[in-house]
């Protein structure tokens, strides 16, 4: 039995406290539960008569019934004869556009108090690009579901305007792109790529704060797709007025539209999240061991629904019975022991080089120049942070550099890190471009 087909059977033994046996054999005796997704139950009635009953009658207390499972709202759609192949035909049918993204769509997201307005928000915008809050800007931190909207509105407007031309692009890609492009004279395509875009979607935005020329591009970039409403929607993990490095002209720009923030889900969200993904993939969770999940991983659903998958791999893979061990272990999983997954000095200074645009070798090297010894000095700070190296062992990473050196640069990093807003927004960055890499 399929995971729909295992819900609808529970949602009949639930309205039958409220309906006779005759009520429900006349009306639901060949409904066939087809899909559960996200927020969608859909239902197939065999006759055009008794799908109009039941969608005229009954879905009240088949949308009561699985709330009481589910904990969140679901809308209930019935079809009848060609309608089911429509959906299967539909559903078949194979896309190109974002490939790696298919799950990421509007029906896949879960809508709790945290996130409901930005959902909202990204629903419109899809549904009328160009025309309903220009620019989206959607922030919070890490985890919480900022890409999956973004993703749900690319695929949202791909499959209703397959002919708009609809660009997404991380922050720091996009300047890695322009570097490029203006290193090998091709700066015109590059304009021409972004500015000719029916819909820009941008994530992680804050990565373009404090990088002159892509910000003078990005202004430009922003005006042309503005001024022929265009659609822009924008993630970031901090709202644009605490982008200390990003230039007032754009702040201003970011908050023409409207901004949407997404907080850390509320219990409850956190437990519709962990039931509709263990539906989705075939599994079925005791109360209890929803409620261990829900009340262990608060603040991050991308740790939610890993551990979920941790679980399920337990139980396909070694035959676990799925109990509070098995929890504690998936758990213990995704939140590894700090040592586990301490990046390399190798992996530290090449994301600080990114962040400069600086070679490696210059920062073990013996070059002086300003921008090369700051970008040495938070190279060897964040080491010191995020690795267990001694000052000598960090100074061999530099060339040779002396212990007391090392200590210098520490303490220098330190201070500018307390007192320089701007350069504890870089280091900010730079630790959350680290830590990506181990996610």
């Amino acid at each position: 039995m399929n995971p729909a087909a295992e819900i609808w059977e529970k949602v009949k033994t639930l309205m039958s406290a409220e309906m006779t046996a005759t009520t429900l054999n006349t009306w639901f005796d060949d409904t066939q539960a087809v899909a559960l997704e996200e927020t969608r139950f859909v239902l197939y009635s065999p006759t055009r008569f008794k799908r109009d009953i039941i969608a005229a009658r009954y879905l009240v207390p088949i949308q009561s019934a699985l709330h009481e499972l589910f904990s969140a709202d679901f809308q209930v759609t019935v079809l009848t004869e060609g309608e089911l192949d429509s959906l299967q035909e539909k559903k078949a049918k194979p896309s190109s556009f974002l490939p790696g993204t298919e799950e990421y769509i509007f029906d896949r997201f879960v809508v709790g108090s945290s996130n409901k307005f930005a959902h909202a928000a990204a629903r419109k915008v899809a549904e009328n690009p160009g025309l309903s809050y220009n620019p989206l800007f959607i922030y919070g931190e890490s985890g919480l579901g900022k890409t999956h909207l973004l993703y749900a509105i690319a695929h949202t407007i791909h499959e209703n305007h397959p002919d708009y031309k609809v660009i997404y692009i991380k922050g720091d890609a996009f300047t890695n792109e322009l570097i490029s492009a203006i290193r090998e004279g091709r700066n015109q395509e590059f304009r021409e790529k972004y500015r000719g875009a029916d819909v820009f979607l941008m994530d992680d935005v804050q990565f373009i704060a404090g990088r002159d020329s892509t910000q003078e591009e990005m202004f430009h970039t922003f005006n042309t797709l503005y001024e022929l409403k265009k659609q822009i929607v924008f993630t970031s993990d901090r709202p644009p007025k605490e982008m200390l490095r990003l230039e007032d002209r754009l702040k201003t720009r970011f908050e023409w539209g409207l901004l949407a923030d997404i907080i850390p889900p509320d219990y409850e969200t956190r437990t519709a999240i962990i039931k509709n993904k263990a539906i989705r993939m075939g599994m079925e969770l005791p109360d209890y061991i929803i409620q261990l999940i829900a009340e262990t991983i608060t603040a991050n659903v991308r740790q939610i629904e890993g551990t979920v998958n941790k679980i399920m791999a337990y139980q396909d893979l070694n035959g676990d019975k799925v109990d509070k061990n098995t929890v504690i272990r998936a758990v213990k999983d995704i939140f590894k022991e700090k040592s586990d997954i301490l990046p390399t000095a190798d992996v530290i200074i090449e994301e600080v080089c990114k962040f400069y645009n600086l070679e490696p070798s210059l920062l073990r090297g013996q070059g002086r120049s300003k921008d090369i010894s700051l970008a040495r000095q938070i190279a060897m700070y964040q080491i010191r942070r995020m690795t267990n190296l001694s000052l000598k062992e960090i100074g061999t990473e530099f060339g040779g550099r002396d212990h007391s050196t090392v200590l210098n640069a520490l303490n220098r990093i330190e201070d500018l890190a307390k007192t320089d807003p701007e350069k504890a927004e870089i280091i900010k960055d730079i630790t959350t471009n680290i830590n990506s890499r181990y996610e």
